[in-house]
């Protein structure tokens, strides 16, 4: 099993550059087993919050994470866009600290936030609170 991906937002398996969808290796990943791992969750953080000892695919994402933000998920396949709020509710009920942490790094004016806003009310997710 490749154990590859873990985003703790919005954008895990998002459109990499314009008109590039990620590719198709990435939709049969196991979202569920990586996340009852925490080993695997605490290394994709590290690798996420700091760019130091990423596997070769969180690399790949976390270097796509900026571009892939601005796209919304619109090239994404259902299947991608299924995993990517799973993991968001899954990181915001399990790991709010950690998704606020990440978020303040990649979205730190809240703007991806709040364009997610009615999708992620729509699937009842709730996005930890906001800090001052």
């Amino acid at each position: 099993m490749n154990n590859s991906v873990i985003l703790l937002f919005l954008v895990a398996l998002l459109r990499a550059t314009s008109g590039d969808t990620i590719a198709d290796e990435f939709d049969n990943i196991d979202i569920d087993e990586i996340l009852s791992s925490k080993r695997l969750v605490d290394n994709y953080i590290h690798c996420f919050k700091t760019g130091q000892k990423c596997t070769p695919d969180g690399q790949k994402f976390r270097d796509v994470l900026p571009k892939a933000m601005k796209s919304k998920c619109e090239d994404c396949s259902p299947a991608q866009r299924e995993k990517v709020f799973k993991v968001v509710e899954w990181a915001a009920q399990n790991r709010p600290d950690d998704f606020l942490e990440l978020e303040n790094i990649y979205d730190s004016q809240h703007e991806y936030r709040r364009e997610f806003e009615a999708e992620l009310k729509q699937r009842n997710i709730a996005l930890p609170p906001l800090r001052n």
